[in-house]
């Protein structure tokens, strides 16, 4: 029996995008432009792919009249706010992914969904994608770049794995090609330049105040590795 996944959003392109990336193996895609036709078509779905912002009905009400039993509800939406994000984990949301989001990226969610490994919530009410991107701004690495995303994804295996960061060229780098369709070569060089773009926009005391110690200078740029384990633990330890 074939996995069902329903897609709860009203941008026609992305529900197929979707549907293209998940039917050609082991599941069923369903679609609903509103959360009044998601509630008609959620029984019996797997996993609810959940947009928030929609007519008819919005997310929110949505998972407010939802029966969710054994679903899981994975939030993909624009909103970004604490406010939003806290709202859809308090009403049952298993996850929140903030748009633009590769969808290579929403399948794994969904996989790990569906083997019921544990997810991250959110740290101090913020996902861990936002305390990321705030961390690179601060740094000066900019979104544009391929290695900002290989290096955000890194971060966060090294969050959730903090042993792979012993194993970064046979297991960090692999790992993080495998989510973008590449090589672990090009993700170490994509990453390498990320660090150095930000180095080089002069940022520097900027890290050194985030980690509270001094710990480079303009001369000095950390190793990815160095890089990726520091905002891993910082992270970390704002959560305990």
């Amino acid at each position: 029996m074939k996995t069902r996944i329903l897609v709860i959003d009203d941008n026609t392109e992305f529900c197929e995008e979707l549907r293209a990336q998940f039917e050609p193996e082991r599941f069923e895609v369903d679609v609903a432009y509103n959360g009044k036709e998601g509630l008609e078509k959620a029984n019996g779905a797997d996993c609810i792919l959940l947009d928030l912002v929609m007519p008819i009905m919005d997310g929110f009400a949505f998972l407010e009249k939802l029966n969710k039993g054994a679903t899981k509800v994975i939030a993909v939406s624009a909103l970004s706010q604490d406010v939003f994000i806290a709202k859809a984990m308090e009403l049952g949301c298993d996850y929140y992914l903030i748009k633009p989001t590769p969808v290579e990226v929403i399948k794994q969610k969904v996989e790990d969904a569906l083997t019921q490994k544990q997810f991250k919530r959110p740290i101090k009410n913020k996902t861990l994608e936002e305390r990321i991107a705030k961390i690179f701004i601060s740094v000066g690495i900019p979104p544009h770049i391929k290695g900002y995303q290989y290096l955000r994804e890194a971060i966060k295996l090294s969050i959730e794995d903090p042993d792979i960061i012993n194993s970064i060229t046979k297991k960090l780098y692999p790992g993080v090609a495998a989510k973008f369709d590449t090589s672990p070569s090009k993700v170490e060089r994509a990453i390498r330049h990320a660090i150095e773009v930000g180095w080089n926009r002069g940022k520097i005391e900027n890290i050194n105040s985030l980690f509270g110690v001094r710990v480079y200078s303009q001369n000095e740029k950390p190793t990815n590795g160095e890089f990726i384990a520091l905002v891993a633990d910082k992270l970390l330890l704002e959560s305990v």
